[in-house]
């Protein structure tokens, strides 16, 4: 039964899959397209308002997992096809490019730059024409559990509540779809993900995750300055020192330029905006010329995970999978996590056939899986050069490099991680940034930014951003750290102003956000919690 007596719906079939994305999709295509006996029921719940809406990534694709998935894709005209070319890594100052030889995990010969948006709505349309339902606005919002305490499939929020939580005028009850698999595919901190990885402890014996803000604006270039294919990384100038991240310019087709930086959260400066560091970055003389001239046309932020192999939860729980960035599945390395998700589909798909087959309510083998594919003999051996940039990027780069040729990824020991959160010190220990105002020509505000995503929620409902404590941001976030989710969010969501006493109060603007994940990652307290809005709601991407 629903809330206030209403009885949700109830569909069935043999595996739900949480997540439009490339991890989600393969699993449900991989799952129709094995031979041997009936194919299984498969349908996909995507929470944006379309396949590609909540979409985001560099991207350069390397086309390893869909060799395997789909042999014929380039025949089949997927859109990615424009070869990775020339590559440049370089070391930025403030006012100079020094040019470095190019990592070799960082290669991208034979890989393709794209929009991983386009390459979702496209492997979409591919699994809706082998079987597969696809879903598109219905978002899951909630895990559902059978009398033995697995997972039996999910439930989308119920819709038309108001603000108070009550039920509005138009209120219609959630839809339970239930499942003998749930694979869960939500991407970086999906929020069932996190729910059933507590649940079942699927951390207990890896490290915590940790994430990088990847903030990329997309930006319509001069003719004579576009080069299809060309891939740019940048390491140093704007961050600091101790800062891990890097920016990038992908030129795709079209005369379109991606263009953005990744910012590791685990930086210790709360006055650092990741937002407004992308912004610097444009300006400096390697990349301001690239861009002058054009006109920005896209605009998006996204949280991925980079705690690497180590970091890795176990797989498989009563009665589902996890697949994907909702597992870790990224080479940070390499900045390439399109190729292991699809990987990681297709083991899942596997492990989930198999477990239909013979019964049984976990794909338990789904780890071992995994431990005899490419992405063990890809993700363990560069397992440590992540966490070796806590020492700071020089040390971090000599680290890299001597991993690289000398230990070649047979190092004894592993590194470990902290959580994100904990490594924010305290504002009166750090020196304010001052970052400079937008020109509105090669740097803008956050404000102007959003219009280009598209992002809309619809008005009146609850908001999906939830303080355990109200008071905690008063007494810790503002008093200790001088607010940084002001800073840290890239979409212009949270703000401080004073209530009737004077005293600084968190002001939520909930229309506002990117499902960037950000915020419950960062926030020093550990007291906001993202939940799912509305169907639909979030970000509209266009070929992000």
């Amino acid at each position: 039964m629903g809330s206030e007596g209403a009885e949700r719906e109830a569909l069935g079939y043999d595996v739900v899959v949480v997540g439009g994305g490339p991890a989600g999709l393969a699993t449900a295509l991989h799952l129709v397209q094995q031979d041997g006996g009936e194919a299984p029921s498969v349908c996909v719940l995507e929470k944006g308002a379309s396949i590609g809406a909540h979409l985001l990534s560099g991207a350069v694709v390397d086309p390893r997992g869909l060799d395997e998935l789909l042999p014929d894709w380039r025949q089949r005209q997927a859109p990615v096809w424009v070869p990775a070319g020339q590559e440049v890594f370089r070391y930025l100052t403030g006012r100079r490019a020094w040019t470095l030889p190019t990592p070799p995990q960082m290669d991208s010969h034979g890989h393709y730059v794209g929009s991983l948006g386009e390459l979702g709505q496209w492997l979409a349309e591919v699994a809706e024409a082998a079987g597969v339902e696809i879903y598109p606005g219905f978002p899951a919002a909630e895990v559902l559990y059978d009398d033995a305490g697995s997972v039996c499939g999910v439930a989308t929020p119920d819709r038309g509540r108001q603000a108070d939580g009550s039920p509005g005028p138009a209120f219609e009850p959630g839809v339970e779809i239930r499942a003998r698999q749930t694979v869960l595919a939500e991407g970086a901190h999906g929020s069932l993900t996190q729910a059933v990885i507590g649940r079942f402890g699927l951390r207990r014996e890896a490290q915590p995750q940790i994430y990088g803000l990847g903030i990329k604006e997309l930006w319509e270039v001069a003719p004579e300055r576009h080069d299809p294919g060309r891939v740019e990384h940048t390491v140093g100038w704007p961050l600091d020192t101790f800062t891990y991240g890097g920016g990038f310019c992908y030129h795709l087709d079209e005369r379109r330029v991606a263009v953005g930086l990744v910012v590791g959260l685990d930086y210790e400066n709360p006055y650092l905006s990741p937002f407004e560091e992308l912004q610097r970055l444009k300006t400096h003389p390697a990349i301001r010329p690239l861009l002058e001239g054009g006109r920005r046309v896209g605009y998006g932020a996204r949280v991925l995970p980079e705690g690497g192999w180590q970091s890795l939860p176990q797989l498989s729980f009563p009665g589902g999978v996890l697949v994907g960035d909702a597992a870790g599945f990224v080479d940070v390395p390499r900045i390439k996590g399109i190729h292991t998700a699809v990987k990681s589909g297709l083991l899942a798909a596997e492990a989930v056939q198999a477990a239909l087959t013979e019964g049984q309510g976990e794909a338990a083998d789904l780890g071992q899986r995994v431990e005899q594919s490419w992405l063990r003999a890809e993700l363990r051996p560069v397992r440590n050069i992540r966490p070796a940039f806590r020492w700071g990027l020089l040390p971090g780069l000599a680290y890299a490099a001597a991993e690289t040729y000398l230990l070649r990824g047979r190092a004894p020991w592993t590194l470990g991680h902290e959580p994100d959160h904990r490594q924010l010190k305290p504002a009166a220990r750090c020196r304010p940034i001052t970052y400079p105002k937008p020109d509105g020509r090669l740097t803008f505000d956050r404000t102007t930014s959003l219009f280009l995503a598209n992002t809309n929620h619809e008005e009146g409902q609850p908001c999906h951003l939830v303080l355990d404590d109200p008071e905690i941001p008063t007494r810790v976030n503002w008093a200790i750290y001088h607010g940084p989710e002001t800073r840290y969010c890239p979409a212009a969501v949270y703000d401080y102003e004073p209530d009737a006493q004077g005293q600084q109060r968190l002001r939520i603007e909930a229309i506002n956000c990117l499902h960037c994940k950000a915020c419950e990652i960062k926030d020093p307290a550990q007291n906001i919690r993202w939940t799912v809005p509305q169907g639909g709601d979030g970000p509209g991407y266009q070929g992000m």
